[in-house]
């Protein structure tokens, strides 16, 4: 009988609240759990995963060509979510790897769910307002003023699974003004929800409030920065549950000390774990919160049986689902 060892590599989350997966896993082979840094390259992670054929694996580290070339048997990388831009998934497939994600209404409610609690408590000052009452300073109450999103334009930037949730969200509970830019967007959705398809330029001169659902390519790598904060309205907030490279950080610093970007509220940085002495995290407009959109019991455990499931499924000579290598 084949000899199944299993890494978990760089989640926080997999096997803590649901231990019964965990549980499950340790019925098929050896388990155990990885943290690297996040910029570890491809041999040394190749060398440190030796002997483990199964990962279930975060956004983090990058899986990238080297770390294929380098590793010995690998028969699935099971991602703990929905992205898989940190998985070279051609290099994969020439080495005979299965690469599976999370189906995408798994994260769907989740992610868009915070994406508008994150702009929420930016824009109605939540955080400085209840720092001040632990402080004992109630009376600096009046200093905490925001503004309705009710009734205001929100842009969404990236319209699909996730994208396309904040943007109903926005549009039945706020009553907003919906622009969308999306190549692929479901234009029969659109219409259904009196929501406008516009160009970005367009969305960026006439939104009060943008929301950054892209999923990240060679097209929407800093789709944000300079020329783009220049055409927008002055006091815009923007929220990020995507990924935090859609924004050139030094021109959306830039943005925020002219006072064209009234708030930004993010849930990705480009570097992760970030410290409080990132320009952002320290920025007094900046609402930054640990990666942790997908933090939902629902969510949760949804990702973790589908990848829990796929390592069952592998070893039982099952078809996998959401294969994307």
């Amino acid at each position: 009988m084949k000899r199944y060892k299993i890494a978990i590599v760089n989640s926080s989350s997999f096997g803590k609240y649901f231990p019964e997966q965990m549980e499950r896993l340790t019925k098929i082979g050896e388990v155990k759990s990885f943290t690297f840094d996040n910029d570890i390259n491809g041999k040394e992670l190749a060398e440190a995963l030796h002997g483990f054929n199964i990962i279930i694996a975060s956004v983090r580290p990058f899986f990238n060509k080297e770390f294929f070339d380098h590793k010995d048997e690998l028969l699935l990388l099971s991602r703990h979510g929905i992205g898989f831009n940190n998985v070279d998934v051609i290099a994969a497939k020439a080495h005979g790897t299965i690469v599976t994600i999370v189906p995408a209404l798994v994260e769907r409610d989740a992610v868009a769910e915070n994406a508008v609690t994150n702009l929420l408590a930016l824009v109605r000052r939540t955080v400085d307002s209840q720092q001040a009452v632990k402080n004992n300073e109630w009376a600096k109450r009046a200093t905490f003023l925001g503004m309705n999103v009710t009734g205001k334009v929100v842009g969404v930037i990236g319209c699909g699974n996730i994208g396309s949730r904040v943007a109903e969200i926005f549009k039945h509970g706020f009553n907003a003004r919906l622009l969308v830019v999306d190549p692929k967007v479901d234009l029969d959705w659109a219409k259904k929800h009196n929501i406008e398809v516009v160009e970005l330029d367009y969305l960026l001169q006439h939104a009060d409030v943008i929301s950054l659902n892209a999923s990240l390519n060679e097209t929407s790598y800093h789709i944000l920065q300079q020329k783009q904060f220049s055409l927008m309205k002055k006091g815009v907030y923007i929220t990020n549950t995507a990924r935090a490279e859609l924004v050139n950080e030094e021109a959306l610093l830039q943005a925020l000390d002219n006072g064209i970007v009234a708030g930004y509220a993010t849930d990705v940085m480009y570097k992760e774990p970030s410290f409080n002495d990132h320009p952002l995290v320290k920025h007094a407009k900046v609402l930054v919160t640990p990666h942790t959109s997908a933090y939902a019991v629902e969510c949760l455990k949804g990702m973790g049986d589908k990848c829990v499931s796929d390592v069952e499924n592998l070893v039982s000579n099952i078809p996998l689902v959401s294969v994307v290598s």
